[in-house]
Order: structure tokens, then sequence, then C-alpha cells
């Protein structure tokens, strides 16, 4: 019996634990999230005021170069949003609009330390959306190559900035439980890498600047 009583303790916990354990509630529970509602916006207050703020270490760009940044990570949110729609032809056609903006790029408006820095970051990126281009049948392998996107989107926006305030969010689950991060254009959480099946699992973390 012991053995079993356990069992069912893990059970429980894992369930307590997942990001969308809020969705399937009974009266009762759905009563006593009524009572704790001034709670859980103090809470939320709190984590507001928690997220880091991150400055941009070249926020003062070429104009062309910073057009050229924006005009990526445009690109990005625009591949992230169809993500989460679960769309992947919508996905390809951001991908292939981000490899043309990298392609285009004008190295020479950098500085010599921000061309390297931005060279660093843009052939990785320039691959990861070429796969995410070419595979709009396939949004399964777009979102394996978005998560790396994503890390190399987040070191271009903390170097240049964005044009914009940018949130960095964390999802835990992804990738067998190892976590993921994306960015975002806004602070409400509306998770890629699954969609409409647990769309507002995650965290924001960070705001870039």
């Amino acid at each position: 019996m012991k053995k079993y009583r356990f069992a069912a303790i893990a059970i429980a916990l894992v369930i307590f634990s997942a990001c969308n354990s809020h969705d399937n509630k009974s009266p009762e529970s759905k009563g006593m999230d009524n009572k704790k509602t001034d709670t859980a916006q103090q809470a939320a207050a709190t984590n507001e005021k928690e997220v880091k703020v991150i400055t941009a270490i070249y926020p003062q760009l070429d104009a062309g170069a910073a057009a050229s940044i924006k005009a990526i990570v445009d690109h990005y949110l625009h591949i992230k949003n169809a993500l989460t729609s679960d769309n992947g032809s919508e996905a390809a056609g951001g991908g292939k609009a981000m490899e043309e903006v990298i392609r285009k790029m004008d190295k020479s408006l950098f500085t010599v330390e921000q061309k390297k820095i931005y060279d660093n970051i843009a052939e990785d990126l320039q691959e990861h959306a070429e796969h995410i281009g070419k595979n709009g049948d396939n949004v399964k392998h777009q979102r394996e190559h978005f998560a790396m996107m994503s890390d190399d989107v987040y070191d271009l926006v903390k170097a240049f900035g964005a044009g914009r305030p940018i949130y960095q969010d964390h999802c835990p689950m992804y990738n067998e439980g190892k976590g993921a991060i994306w960015l975002s254009e806004s602070k409400e959480i509306k998770n890629p890498y699954y969609g409409n099946k647990m769309i507002t699992c995650g965290s924001v973390e960070e705001m870039l600047r």
C-alpha cells in the first residue's frame, strides 16, 4: 500500500507543477481561487517589479544599421507570432524575410567592434532563418531552430537594441525540460514552443531596451 501511496503523491506533484494545471479545476477550486484573487494580484505586481532591465551596449547606431537590426527583430517577432498560432507557412515567410535582410546588411555602417559582434551572431542567425523558411510544413523542425535563433536574437538585441522595449521570456518545459527562451514585444505570455497546447506556459525574465 505504501508504494501506491508514494506513486500517487509523485503524480500529484507533477500535475501541480505543470504550466497548464490551472485549466481543469473543480467548482470548489474555482471558489477558492476567487478568494485568493487579491493575493494573486499582489504576487503578479511583485513579479513585474522583479523583471530585470537590460540596456543595449550600443544604443546609438548608424541610422541605416539600426533600421536593419530593427527589421531582423521584426521578422523574428513575425516568426514567433506565427509559431504561437501553430502556423508553419507564416513562420516560413518570416524566416525568408529575415534571411534576406541579413544577406543585404551593409556592415560598413558598423564600427570595427560592432561589426565583430554582429558577425559572431549573423552567420548562425541566417542559418536558422533558412531552415525555418524552407520548412513551412514542419512546425516541429521550425521550433527547434527557433529556440537556437532566439538565443542569437537575444544577443543581437542585447548588443544593439531593437528600436523598442523587448521582453525575454522563458519556457521551462521545452526540449524535454531543459527549457528555452524567446523574445516578445509584449509582457503577455504566448508560448511559441507549444502554441495552442500550452499558450500561457512561461514567464517574463528580462526587459531589453
